[in-house]
C-alpha cells in the first residue's frame, strides 16, 4: 500500500510549509487515520502512547479550523501536567508558524495567574491547559467557553488516574452548545469508556498497535550529551568502534544535510538520504554505500526504508526517534544474517522521558554508558595501529628490514628504542598527514570560503563546463547548484568547489574518469 504524504491531505499551503519546515515528510500511522476525521468535524477517540505523533494528529486540525477574524477562545486542549501543556503549545506554536493571527495559550499552576489573565484579554483562540487552572479561570470569568468549538482531552487515562474525573466533567459541562470532543488515552479502561459515552457522539476509534522489538542480536546503549557536543561524540565512536558500514539517523531532511556536510569536513566518508532527493540521487548513494566507497549514510525515517544490507554494524540515533515504532526500524538495521549489531542513542535533557518510554514499549534495556574521552579515543588508535603491526609480523617478508635493524643494534641502541623510535616516525607522520590535507586547501587562489581544485584534463579532450559539474555532481554530494568558477584551458581545468566539500571531492575523483579521460585531481597551486 502506497504510504499517504501531508500533501495528500486536505491541509492549507501555510499548514503544509510549517510542516515541511519541521521536517516531517510523512503523516505518523495515528495522524493518518485521526486527521481526516477530525477535519471532518468527527468526535474521535485515540489509542496512542507518547511519541506517536498524537500531538500533530489533534493540533493540525485544530489550527485548520480556527476563525482568525474572531479573537475569542475556540479550542481548548486539557493535559495532565503543566510540562505536557507546555509541549502540546510548543508544538502548535510551531505548526501554526505561518497562521500568524491565531493566539495559542498554555494555562497552568505554578505560573502567576494576572500574567495569564493579562495574556487571555488580548484574544486567544487555542489554550492549553491542566485542568485545575483551567476551571480556576473559568470561575474567574477570564476563560469564556461561548465559542468553543473544539475539547481536547490528552492523556485522559493519566488525567483520571490523577484524579481529575469531576473537574473535567466540570469544564465539559461548561462548554454549552455543539462542540467536537477529541479524546487521545494510551489505554482504554472502564473510566474512559464512561467518559466518551456520556461527552461524545458516534465517536470514530482510531488506534497505533506498538510492535514488539526481535532483535536479540544488538547491543543497544545510550549516551547523555548537550545538543552541541552530539558531533565530537558520534566521531569518537566512530573512531574507537571502527564499523565497517554504519547508518546515522536524523529526524529532519535539514539536520540530515547539515551532519553529512560536517562529517565530510572533518574527513569522514559520508552522504545522506532523504525525502527531497531525486531517486536517481537516492540510488547513487545506496551504491556507493553497498561498495563501500561511504562507509557513513546519515538518513531520515522515511528515506531509510528498504535500506537491506547485512554488513552494517552500527546505528546511531542521532536524534532520538519520534515514535517507539520508528527505533525498532532503525535498530533493525544492523545485527543482520545472524551477525551481533550495536544501536548507540544520543539523549538531550527532558528526551530521557522518551527513552523509558521506548524501553517499556519495546521490552528492552537500553544502557546508559559514558561518553568516551579523547584519551580513550587515542588509545583505541594505538590498539588498532598495534594490530596492524602484528598482522604484518605475520605475514613474514621482514628480512630486509630485519637487517637494518640489526645494523641499529650493532650501534649500542636497544630493539625497544628502535621500536618506539619507528611507532612515533609512524603515528606522526599519520597525524601530519591529516593536518596537512588541510593545509593544502588554505592558499589555492579561490574566492573566500571555495577551494580552487586542478583537473589534468581540458579542450583538447573536448572537456566542457557541464561535464565537469557533471562528473563532480554524479560522484560526489554536492549540488551542481553549488560548483563555483569553472576555467577551461588547453590541457587543464580549474575549478571551485566549497571548502567544506573539498576534501571529498578529491577523495571521490581520486583516479575517476571524466568523458572517459582517467583524471589526476589535487588542490590548486596559487595564482
Amino acid at each position: 500500500m502506497k504510504k499517504k504524504k501531508f500533501e495528500d491531505l486536505d491541509l492549507s499551503q501555510e499548514i503544509k510549509k510549517a510542516i515541511a519546515d519541521m521536517g516531517f515528510e510523512e503523516p505518523t500511522p495515528i495522524q493518518m487515520q485521526a486527521i481526516p476525521y477530525i477535519l471532518a468535524g468527527e468526535d474521535v477517540i485515540g489509542q496512542a502512547q507518547t511519541g506517536t505523533g498524537k500531538t500533530a494528529a489533534f493540533g493540525i486540525p485544530a489550527l485548520e479550523m480556527i476563525d482568525s477574524k474572531n479573537k475569542k477562545l475556540q479550542v481548548l486542549i486539557l493535559c495532565p501536567t503543566r510540562e505536557l501543556a507546555i509541549q502540546v503549545a510548543e508544538e502548535l506554536r510551531k505548526l501554526s508558524k505561518y497562521k500568524q493571527s491565531v493566539k495559542i495559550l498554555p494555562v497552568y499552576g505554578g505560573q502567576p495567574i494576572e500574567r495569564q489573565i493579562k495574556a487571555l484579554k488580548k484574544g486567544v483562540q487555542i489554550a492549553i491547559g491542566t485542568p485545575g487552572r483551567v476551571m480556576d479561570h473559568m470561575r474567574r470569568g477570564t476563560l469564556k467557553m461561548d465559542c468553543v468549538k473544539m475539547v481536547v482531552l490528552d492523556e485522559a487515562d493519566v488525567m483520571l488516574d490523577m484524579g481529575f474525573r469531576d473537574d473535567i466533567e466540570t469544564i465539559l459541562k461548561g462548554i454549552e452548545g455543539k462542540r467536537q470532543t477529541i479524546l487521545f488515552s494510551a489505554t482504554m479502561p472502564k473510566s474512559i469508556l464512561d467518559l466518551t459515552k456520556k461527552y461524545q457522539k458516534k465517536p470514530k476509534l482510531v488506534k497505533v498497535v506498538h510492535k514488539e522489538l526481535t532483535v536479540p542480536n544488538i547491543e543497544q546503549v545510550y549516551f547523555e550529551v548537550k545538543e552541541k557536543n552530539k558531533l565530537e561524540l558520534l566521531c569518537r565512536l566512530i573512531d574507537i568502534n571502527n564499523p565497517k558500514l554504519s547508518v546515522v539517523f536524523c529526524n529532519t531532511k535539514k539536520k540530515v544535510d547539515e551532519l553529512v556536510t560536517k562529517l565530510q569536513a572533518r574527513g569522514y566518508f559520508a552522504d545522506g538520504l532523504h525525502g527531497d532527493m531525486k531517486q536517481s540521487q537516492r540510488d547513487r548513494v545506496m551504491d556507493k554505500f553497498r561498495n563501500g566507497s561511504i562507509e557513513i549514510l546519515v538518513a531520515t525515517d522515511v528515506a531509510a526504508r528498504g535500506i537491506d544490507i547485512d554488513d552494517v554494524e552500527a546505528v546511531f540515533n542521532f536524534d532520538i526517534p519520534r515514535d517507539e515504532e520508528y527505533y525498532v526500524h532503525r535498530i533493525g538495521r544492523t545485527g543482520r544474517a545472524g551477525r551481533t549489531g550495536r544501536a548507540f542513542t544520543f539523549v538531550v535533557g527532558k528526551e530521557i522521558y522518551r527513552l523509558k518510554e521506548i524501553q517499556r514499549y519495546t521490552k528492552t534495556k537500553i544502557l546508559r554508558k559514558d561518553i568516551p574521552t579523547i584519551s580513550d579515543v587515542e588509545e583505541i588508535k594505538m590498539s588498532i595501529f598495534l594490530e596492524k603491526v602484528k598482522n604484518i609480523i605475520e605475514e613474514g617478508h621482514l628480512r630486509k628490514y630485519v637487517g637494518l635493524v640489526e645494523r641499529l643494534l650493532e650501534e649500542d641502541y636497544t630493539s625497544i628504542d628502535i621500536a618506539a623510535a619507528l611507532f612515533k616516525m609512524a603515528i606522526d607522520k599519520e597525524n601530519k598527514e591529516e593536518v596537512e590535507f588541510e593545509n593544502d586547501f588554505e592558499n589555492t587562489g579561490a574566492e573566500p570560503g571555495m577551494v580552487r581544485l586542478f583537473i589534468n584534463v581540458g579542450r583538447k579532450q573536448n572537456i566542457r563546463a557541464k561535464d565537469i559539474v557533471g562528473a563532480i555532481a554524479g560522484e560526489t554530494s554536492l549540488s551542481g547548484k553549488l560548483i563555483g568558477s569553472i576555467d577551461i584551458y588547453d590541457k587543464y581545468t580549474f575549478v571551485e568547489v566549497p571548502r567544506e566539500y573539498a576534501r571529498e571531492v578529491l577523495m571521490c575523483m581520486k583516479n575517476n574518469q571524466i568523458k572517459g579521460k582517467k583524471i589526476n585531481i589535487e588542490p590548486a597551486n596559487p595564482r
